[in-house]
């Protein structure tokens, strides 16, 4: 198998990106995977010590194919480091897996996402791998199913889908119908499209609603596990986009590395309909505004 390198994404937290790390190369294609880890630089003296133990951290990292560091000399932000680092990894490599410094992957994460980026290499309906799924009921979804909305908490793509990423919150908010902010809203739930208004009002400075938003403009679709195969360890308040919750943190990891595929290029509706269902619950629609706001940026 062609395997797709792995690019890592950190800041300032040395013990969070070393339980990645540790979780990322307990899979048995680690051995085989070039993994090119993105250090950003401090933003103020108040961090500098942090991001210097995660350099430091980083340069005792082996287990992998190969191990490339880049730490950026100054602090661009992490919505403008992924961007970057993605376009530069996918363009050379032709397809990508994305982590950042609080995700913790099942022992067959990477055996999903390779075998997932071989099965529609060549389906151009579909975008985005997922490496990780909505708290829903799984029962009827088969092992993998087909969605609309983009998750960012491990993923991967191909650089011919990547190449048309765009960020024009101003150009969204003129040519989307109100059907089509519906639809990009999941029944305007408030969590997606509100993202896009806040962009363009300078409210906040995120880049994964608008990979949702170049999927959804090209009628692509996205491969979701029924059962995760991450969890985030970021909602302990250490990170700049975080805010403590253990929600995440109690969802068991799939060890389903051969999983089968939907060969029908068709969204799910159950999956559609059990997670606006879930978005609907108030205990459930603040929590999940703060982790794709706030994470997923």
């Amino acid at each position: 198998m062609n395997l797709a390198p792995i690019v890592l994404f950190v800041y300032n937290r040395p013990e969070h990106t070393r339980k990645t790390v540790e979780s990322l190369k307990s899979n048995e294609l680690a051995e085989y995977s070039d993994l090119i880890i993105y250090s950003d630089g401090p933003i103020d003296e108040h961090v500098f010590l942090s991001v210097n133990a995660v350099r430091d951290y980083l340069k005792t990292v082996v287990g992998f194919n190969s191990v490339v560091i880049i730490e950026r000399e100054f602090n661009i932000g992490l919505a403008a480091n992924i961007i970057d680092g993605v376009t530069t990894v996918v363009n050379k490599y032709g397809k990508v897996i994305v982590l950042e410094d609080d995700i913790i992957t099942s022992p067959v994460f990477l055996t999903f996402m390779n075998r997932a980026l071989a099965f529609y290499e060549n389906e151009s309906r579909v975008w985005h791998i997922s490496g990780w799924n909505y708290p829903i009921n799984p029962d009827g979804l088969g092992d993998t199913f087909l969605l609309r909305i983009m998750n960012c908490w491990g993923w991967a793509s191909w650089a011919d889908r990547w190449v048309k990423y765009e960020k024009s919150p101003q150009k969204l908010i003129i040519e989307f119908s109100s059907q089509q902010r519906s639809q990009f809203d999941l029944d305007d739930s408030g969590v997606f499209w509100s993202q896009i208004v806040d962009n363009a009002k300078g409210k906040i400075d995120t880049w994964a609603i608008f990979w949702y938003a170049t999927i959804f403009r090209h009628n692509g679709l996205c491969l979701n596990p029924a059962h995760t195969f991450i969890r985030n360890i970021g909602h302990d308040g250490s990170g700049i986009h975080c805010t403590d919750s253990k929600s995440s943190q109690c969802m068991n990891l799939s060890e389903l590395g051969q999983a089968s595929f939907p060969t029908d290029i068709i969204e799910n509706e159950t999956a559609v309909l059990r997670i606006k269902n879930l978005i609907k619950k108030k205990s459930y629609l603040a929590k999940l505004k703060i982790w794709i706001r706030n994470i997923c940026i």
